[in-house]
């Protein structure tokens, strides 16, 4: 059974930093991409960084030099755990944080129920 279960995410001042963890249960995660996008009220939802199985990160322009992105692949190949690490978090950061992994045809399959991220001044 797949699934992605999201943590980390609250409410912080600006400044501040978290970390948004995201637990991937997938049969051969290993070879899988994984990425973080997020959603902020009456904006598209948008990649904010992804991974590849071969290590390469891609990361939005509007987060480098502040989020910073790793992964932790089990031995099994059955278990992935995705990292955020947050820092100097703006008001325009908040949004709800979406982890997904997969993209067997170039679109993510499979996604992670969300985690809010507030920001405040």
């Amino acid at each position: 059974q797949v699934q992605l279960v999201e943590s980390g995410g609250g409410s912080v001042q600006a400044g501040g930093s978290l970390k948004l963890s995201c637990v991937a249960s997938i049969d051969k995660v290993n070879t899988c991409t994984m990425g973080w996008y997020r959603q902020a009220p009456g904006k598209e939802r948008e990649l904010v960084s992804s991974i590849s199985s071969d290590g390469t990160i891609t990361t939005a322009d509007s987060v480098k030099g502040r989020f910073a992105l790793s992964r932790d692949n089990a031995r099994n190949n059955a278990r992935s755990t995705l990292y955020l690490q947050m820092n100097s978090l703006e008001t325009e950061d908040t949004a709800v944080y979406f982890c997904a992994a997969c993209k067997p045809g170039g679109a993510f399959r499979y996604w992670g129920q969300g985690t809010q991220v507030t920001v405040s001044s």
